[in-house]
């Protein structure tokens, strides 16, 4: 049954109306919009940033987004309120959105794809937010509501390439690049599952902090340009069995000759400039090569009894509040960071 109050009256929320840039984001008040029977209003606490929002806000994701948008599509709060019809969740249920709303579980479709919140549909950077129940789950009890925030697009794309996708077993060797927030939940998860993990970053620094986290070999990419090279000798010539793979066009090449023959490459990133891919290892090293587009409902559901089990805690970089949404924009695309950054929205 519907708790509504007029305390649902008005919704704060950054919006982009008319044009895209982060100087573009203007906070707005609007009315809130009604329940629909099936619908659930939630208190959003804590938001999470993704590579993909910066791209959105910036208009290099698509043009073609509609207007006015809420971007964002990570975020983690409380149920204030459901729809007479709603069952899989009650009022007071500490909650995160789905990326795709209606991706439940299966195989990926572009009706699923049209419904990834912040980019087909507005998101979370709004104090409240109104979800349809199928596009929630349930938090970790053990994790903040900032810790939750950071679970929706990242860590299922983690727990999709690895695990649902990748299916990856113990003894096996994982590459995975960078220090971003995919990267170390694939770190988290590798070493979770009992495999062997080896981190790349341009930064010393972040590298030992990775191996603080478990990672067993570091490779920096600036001093070791060849670096699937340095991936191979760490495994006795044989190869990799998984790369996570979020460089894109300028790092493929290398992934390809890092991972081992009937290797996985989980295709995620596309944050490295490079062109003229040579397809060749592919076919002749017989590579599985996944694009990964985050997740399903279910895989979120599975991924999350796993974090519960093994009281996993993401990495959070810096905390910004909800008034200095541009600033943090504006670190992530500094590259500064070493795993998320969250905006406390309530």
């Amino acid at each position: 049954m519907s708790t509504a109050t007029s305390t649902y009256k008005i919704q704060r929320a950054y919006e982009l109306s008319a044009e895209f840039g982060i100087d573009s984001l203007k906070l707005q008040e609007r009315p809130a919009a009604e329940l629909k029977p099936n619908e659930v209003r939630v208190k959003v606490m804590y938001a999470s940033l993704n590579y993909r929002d910066l791209l959105v806000i910036k208009g290099l994701y698509s043009k073609r987004l509609p207007f006015p948008l809420i971007p964002l599509s990570d975020g983690a709060g409380e149920v204030v309120e459901v729809g007479e019809l709603v069952s899989r969740v009650q009022v007071g249920d500490r909650v995160a959105g789905t990326f795709a709303q209606k991706w439940v579980g299966g195989s990926n479709c572009k009706e699923y794809a049209d419904t990834a919140l912040g980019g087909a549909v507005s998101g979370m950077l709004a104090d409240y937010v109104v979800l349809h129940e199928n596009g929630l789950v349930h938090i970790p009890a053990h994790l903040s509501y900032a810790q939750a925030a950071t679970l929706p697009c990242a860590a299922v794309t983690a727990w999709n390439g690895l695990i649902s996708s990748g299916g990856l077993k113990p003894g096996e060797t994982v590459l995975t690049l960078g220090t971003g927030g995919v990267s170390l939940f694939a770190l988290q998860f590798a070493k979770m599952n009992g495999a062997r993990v080896i981190i790349t970053s341009s930064s010393d620094e972040k590298l030992q902090r990775a191996k603080e986290m478990g990672a067993d070999e570091i490779i920096n990419y600036k001093r070791q340009e060849d670096w699937s090279k340095a991936a191979i000798e760490m495994t006795a010539g044989v190869g990799v069995d998984h790369v996570v793979e979020l460089g894109g066009a300028g790092t493929l090449e290398q992934s390809a000759r890092a991972v081992k023959i009937g290797g996985h490459i989980s295709l995620i990133g596309v944050l490295a400039a490079g062109s003229g891919f040579n397809p060749m290892p592919i076919l002749m090293k017989n590579i599985r090569m996944q694009g990964i587009y985050v997740g399903s409902r279910n895989m979120f559901e599975e991924m999350n009894k796993a974090i519960s089990l093994h009281k996993l805690a993401p990495v959070i970089d810096k905390e910004f509040a909800f008034a200095d949404v541009k600033e943090a924009l504006k670190y992530m695309e500094s590259g500064a960071h070493f795993g998320k950054i969250v905006i406390r929205v309530n």
